[in-house]
């Protein structure tokens, strides 16, 4: 009896014993129960809920996502837009190398990291080694499933509604940022941008949508750090055709304040900017900024060059 006992409380320990909890492992910069994709990819995914359900063929997503090399953060949409990514099993078998390729074992309230090696986007040509990435490197994804949506229309409603938020929520930046520089007489157009108006112009010759600007400009992220002008030798003009050159929304908007002679600032926030792209290394992702401007001349917008018409054959 007492050796039947023995050899039962052993085999309750090892029992117990093969259902601990797998070992926490490092590689390639992060830590935990790892795993790895065909690609080669390694990632961790902890869920919050076991009984949520796994994410079917055709919902929808919502996500925030930060990209991050070592203690740097390349993107992220914390505290802005979250994404919006709808399950398709064809994306599924076409992805390599990034989080879409364990896009179905994502749930409701996931958390996900995943380690991208440099050398291996750069030998897929996703990236170029330079100071930024380097070799030898990972560039770091933390991923949070916020919510999944059954219908296109369930995540557009939500997406609108994250939108009017993230708008506020740049519009007020841009006031705290005025209201901190003690800046009084700024004032907001009904699309968002703040316009301070320093020297109105000549009324009689005010920019509208039919006419087109000549500028000079100095623009600079809120910290006062200049990123681009022509105020300087051999600077030259720009001309804006407003609501028609390719320029950023915020300055159509801006400039309608203006007449010839006019100076100000236009502080605009990022989504009458550059937007969730940024603007290569200068202006990042979902930067507010300010440009000083200088309207040289109004006038009524010339017509183009007719483009030449391809002949018949």
């Amino acid at each position: 009896m007492i050796k039947s006992t023995v050899k039962l409380t052993l085999a309750i320990v090892l029992l117990a014993s093969c259902k601990q909890k797998p070992v926490d492992k490092t590689e390639n910069g992060i830590t935990g129960q790892l795993e790895k994709t065909p690609s080669g990819m390694v990632y961790k995914i902890v869920h919050a809920n076991e009984n949520e359900k796994l994410i079917q063929q055709g919902q929808i997503a919502k996500i925030n996502i930060t990209y991050s090399i070592k203690d740097s953060i390349l993107q992220t949409t914390v505290g802005k837009m979250p994404g919006y990514v709808k399950f398709d099993t064809a994306l599924l078998k076409q992805s390599k190398y990034d989080f879409i390729e364990i896009f179905n074992k994502f749930k409701k309230g996931d958390k996900v990291e995943f380690s991208l090696s440099i050398d291996t986007l750069a030998k897929m040509g996703a990236v170029q080694i330079n100071n930024i990435f380097k070799k030898g490197d990972f560039i770091i994804g933390k991923l949070e499933v916020i919510d999944i949506f059954n219908t296109d229309e369930l995540a557009k409603a939500d997406g609108i509604k994250e939108s009017n938020n993230f708008k506020e929520s740049q519009k007020k930046s841009i006031r705290d940022y005025l209201a901190k520089n003690n800046i009084k007489n700024a004032v907001e157009t009904p699309e968002g941008v703040f316009v301070v108006v320093k020297t109105p112009g000549d009324a009689t010759n005010k920019v509208d949508s039919t006419k087109q600007a000549a500028v000079n400009y100095k623009g600079y992220h809120l910290n006062g750090t200049t990123f681009d002008t022509n105020m300087k030798p051999g600077g030259t003009p720009l001309v804006v055709r407003i609501f028609e050159s390719q320029v950023i929304p915020g300055w159509y908007y801006g400039l309608t304040y203006f007449a010839k002679g006019g100076t100000g600032t236009l502080y605009i926030p990022s989504y009458l900017a550059y937007g969730e792209q940024g603007a290569g290394a200068e202006i990042k992702p979902n930067e507010s900024i300010a440009f000083d401007i200088e309207v040289l001349d109004v006038k009524k917008k010339e017509a183009l060059p007719k483009q030449p018409t391809a002949s018949p054959k």
